[in-house]
């Protein structure tokens, strides 16, 4: 396994630990490939993860968000009765995928429908974290920008 030196990249970047530790752990991972999904966009804030689980039911499956990973589950049930097969090209192991997720992603629904789970995301930016501008003072005190934050004496040179 080799390693990845990810400080060039982080050169430039404030505050990103948790990034540096979810590429790292994607980068030790070697995922199963089952099953199979894709993730759609519908726009910078709305997302759709869609997994391939033909022949399992909604009670087979459980998905749940902890510390923002989301975790989807499948597990068959035991089936009555003892079926002979012939050829055998389904498969029916359980599974566990997960899904690292962004800041302030939320899972808003979920739904399976002809064999496919879809699950669907929005970014819920909070307020606080939006984008602001900010006033620029001039020499007379005065807010060149007609938004104001905080005073400007606050940070005044000693």
């Amino acid at each position: 396994m080799t390693n990845i030196d990810f400080s060039p990249l982080l050169r430039s970047m404030i505050g990103v630990d948790r990034l540096t530790s979810a590429l790292e752990t994607a980068a030790r991972s070697e995922p199963s490939g089952y099953p199979p999904y894709n993730i759609e966009t519908a726009d910078e804030n709305r997302y759709r993860l869609t997994l391939a689980v033909a022949g399992f039911t909604e009670a087979e499956l459980e998905l749940e968000v902890k510390d923002s990973q989301l975790t989807i589950t499948g597990q068959r049930r035991e089936s009555e009765g003892e079926v002979r097969y012939l050829h055998r090209g389904i498969a029916q192991r359980g599974f566990t995928r997960q899904f690292q997720l962004a800041d302030h992603m939320v899972v808003v629904g979920a739904k399976l429908d002809h064999g496919l789970l879809h699950i669907d995301l929005v970014r819920e930016v909070p307020e606080a974290m939006k984008p602001r501008r900010i006033a620029i003072r001039t020499d007379s005190g005065q807010a060149a920008i007609e938004h104001e934050e905080a005073p400007a004496e606050v940070w005044q040179a000693a």
